[in-house]
């Protein structure tokens, strides 16, 4: 507050002054002049506040209802739809190893050579076989012919001609063991060629070439998996199927199932359910489930850990709030809204999953209700709330009362 001299007070000062040296009364009146202007300064800041200084600035988001796909996630691991056992059917020496170990081969393709030579020389034997008992049935039928006619003629008893017969089945029956043989024999030859049973990623040769390999149980060579299509493998807990719509996954609506790389880029193809357990592992309390995907480009391998997601259906009117703006208490969580007089208010919520940066709200909020985003921890109920745009930081547009 500027105070006011007294007429005395200035005369004394004048009279004061004149004694003075003119630099001392100049410095003197530049003082006075400077504390002047700060009391006037001081007196206008007091009488003209600023209102804008009490309010808050923060981030404020209108909130909308929306549609948000129901989701689980977990970890799978990666398995071949067909991991075949490639075994040694003939016993003999291993000549050669005609692939390449970890190369993908097709159906039909050879991956190792046995010594044929011992089963050459059994299909010739098993042919001459043939042909001696093709000829001894060749002399029983003309020999059946021929006694059949005399009994007819009353030459030769019926014995004889019943006798010529039964040796003519014999016969016969003799012939198609010799035929089997034959096939036999052909059958072990073609064993000795080793072929993939389906097309895959070979594994490790388990035996080099010169072993002496058998048909019995030690004769693994080599795995042969199938990975197009390939499989993952998971689990869900009890929680997490609870959650879905349905629980009986492969039999009811189609779920799509993502799958994410280690790298944690997203996986192209979507996968579809083939298998779901009848049964929660009393044990872990979860159920085994498996889904299919394509892969032509190989970049699923089996072993592979990946990250699962299950989408199964979308929820309505749910509202998405960033997960910053969700606070916990004592009572459970909650966020600050803002209410028709740009103040603070605690809005206790019901959250759901994640989707993204988000939570998934589903009770408490209202369409058009103002959910302060940042600047929580200076925020109090009843603090006014200088409202900004989510994004650009500017002001936001006061929106419509929160629902009653």
């Amino acid at each position: 507050m500027q105070t006011q001299e007294s007429p005395i007070a200035q005369n004394i000062l004048a009279a004061q002054f004149r004694h003075r040296p003119p630099a001392m009364v100049l410095g003197c009146l530049a003082l006075l002049a400077l504390l002047a202007g700060c009391g006037q300064g001081r007196s206008a800041a007091v009488a003209a506040p600023n209102p804008a200084a009490a309010a808050l600035p923060a981030t404020v988001l209108q909130v909308e209802p929306q549609r948000v796909p129901i989701a689980v996630e977990t970890i799978g691991q990666v398995e071949g739809s067909k991991e075949v056992e490639v075994r040694a059917r003939v016993a003999g020496i291993l000549l050669k190893r005609a692939y390449k170990e970890g190369d993908v081969v097709g159906a039909g393709a050879t991956l190792f050579k046995i010594d044929p030579a011992p089963f050459e020389i059994a299909l010739a034997q098993a042919k001459a076989q043939l042909a001696q008992e093709q000829a001894r049935n060749d002399q029983a039928r003309r020999e059946a012919a021929r006694l059949q006619r005399l009994a007819a003629e009353k030459a030769i008893s019926q014995r004889e001609s019943d006798d010529a017969g039964s040796n003519l089945k014999l016969s016969d029956a003799t012939l198609q063991v010799a035929q089997a043989k034959v096939k036999e024999a052909q059958l072990n030859l073609s064993y000795t060629t080793v072929t993939a049973p389906v097309s895959g990623v070979s594994g490790r040769a388990l035996r080099s070439e010169g072993s002496l390999v058998s048909a019995g149980a030690d004769s693994l060579l080599t795995t042969v998996n199938q990975v197009d299509p390939i499989w993952v493998r998971f689990s869900l807990s009890e929680s997490d199927l609870d959650k879905l719509p349905q629980r009986r996954l492969v039999s009811s609506a189609p779920v799509a199932v993502h799958l994410t790389l280690p790298d944690g880029t997203r996986y192209p193809g979507k996968g579809r359910l083939n298998f779901a357990a009848t049964q929660i592992d009393p044990r872990l309390g979860t159920q085994q489930l498996r889904a299919v995907f394509d892969n032509a480009k190989l970049q699923l391998l089996p072993g592979q850990f990946v990250r699962v997601r299950l989408i199964a259906g979308q929820r309505d009117n749910v509202f998405l709030v960033p997960q910053t703006a969700v606070m916990q208490a004592e009572k459970g969580q909650f966020v600050f809204v803002l209410d028709q007089d740009s103040k603070a208010a605690m809005r206790p919520v019901r959250t759901g999953d994640w989707v993204g940066r988000d939570w998934i709200i589903l009770d408490g909020l209202a369409a058009g209700d103002r959910v302060i985003v940042d600047n929580l921890l200076k925020l109090r109920p009843g603090v006014t709330v200088s409202p900004l745009a989510p994004a650009q930081g500017e002001p936001a547009k006061p929106g419509p009362a929160p629902a009653k």
